[in-house]
Formats: structure tokens, sequence, C-alpha cells
């Protein structure tokens, strides 16, 4: 695994910063120059100044955390940059959630987002409705999966599973005995392998000597 930065600023602050993010997901033959120099033409015919390369070398975009990228958005929330140029959409984002949510925290903090193999570029009107539809997907993604939740959740109740925490059975009357040997709450929970608040509730209801079912915590 390779994590490359270059901080390449020019000393011109009157033009656009831009950061390029390119990703490759192996050493062996895959090179991110070719992702790179595609990205610095743009840049240069925008007239942006390119102010770092970040780069992600031998690692998989199924990965969460990836170097270069955390130092990227960083900078970002620092307000290094004014945009964020990427080869294609599959270099930057794992899955459409993460990009969705990567382009609002953008856009919350006024940063442009250019993906060139797309031809997304939030900068243009077509752009930035592009940008609107992603993120109705992505919010219709949540729905579908939120309704299969509450169907499986509602098909497990008519099948008669119960749902929530097990029962743990503590018996009430050892509780009390453990109390009169002057051990603490903690150190009787910490016997009967069951939460503290398990142990409060036992011995609240001690008077019931065969012992009582609640919730473990």
């Amino acid at each position: 695994m390779q994590v490359q930065l270059h901080s390449i600023a020019s000393a011109n602050p009157g033009k656009p910063r831009a950061a390029l993010y390119a990703r490759v997901s192996t050493n062996n033959g895959q090179n991110p120059e070719m992702q790179l120099a595609e990205m610095r033409v743009f840049c240069d015919r925008r007239g942006w100044q390119v102010a770092g390369e970040y780069v992600d070398q031998g690692i998989s975009g199924s990965k969460e955390r990836r170097p270069a990228l955390d130092r990227l958005l960083a900078d970002c929330r620092r307000r290094r940059v004014d945009a964020v140029v990427v080869y294609r959409y599959d270099r930057f984002a794992r899955s459409l959630r993460q990009l969705v949510n990567a382009l609002a925290e953008f856009q919350a903090l006024g940063i442009d987002f250019i993906s060139l193999h797309e031809g997304v570029d939030t900068t243009t009107p077509n752009g930035r409705l592009v940008f609107g539809i992603f993120g109705s997907i992505a919010e219709f993604e949540r729905e579908l999966i939120r309704d299969r939740v509450r169907s499986g959740i509602a098909a497990a109740r008519a099948r008669g599973k119960r749902l929530g925490r097990p029962k743990a059975t503590v018996d009430a009357s050892r509780v009390v005995v453990l109390r009169a040997q002057g051990r603490s709450w903690r150190n009787i929970a910490h016997e009967l392998n069951v939460g503290l608040a398990t142990v409060y509730r036992a011995g609240e209801c001690s008077k019931n000597p065969a012992g009582i079912g609640i919730a473990a915590d």
C-alpha cells in the first residue's frame, strides 16, 4: 500500500484551488499517473491551480478508511481547496450513499466537485441537477431499507417471535443474601453475570423468593 500526497499549490492566490484525488486498487501494473495527468489538463484548461494531489495506491475502494482520501477531506474542512476533481466516481466513493454524503458536505463547505468521466461538474447547472438526482436516489434507497426492516419485524411478530433482549432469570433471594454479606451492587452484578440495573430491580423485587425474570442489560 502506498499513499502519496503532493502539495504543489502555485503562488497565485487569485486562482481557484483544486484538489486532485486518484486511486488504484493494486500495485501490479496500475499507475495513478494516467488519472492525474488527465485531471491536470482539465485544471489547466479551467485556469485552476492544483493545490494538492492525493493518491491512494494499492487500496481497495471497499475500504472505509483511505489515508489520502482522509487527508483530502480534512483539507476540505479546513477550507484549503475550492474544488475536488476525480477521474471517476468509483475512484472516489465506495457507494452512492458515500458519494452523496461527501457531495452534501462539499456543498455545505462551498466546494465544487468534478468527476471527469461521468461529466458531473457542480460548477454548472447540469452538474447541480445530477447531484440532486443522486440525492433523491440515495433517499429512495434509505426508504427501501427502512421498509424492509419494518416488514421483517412485522413478519417475525406475526410468527410469534419475541423481539428484544432475552430474559435473564435472577434469583432475588440470592441478591438479598449477597447484599447481607456486604457485597456491592456492582460486585453482585459481576458474580451473577447480569447488568447492574438488573440487580437493582431484582433487589426491589426481593420479596418474591422464587426469583424473577428480568431483561438483562
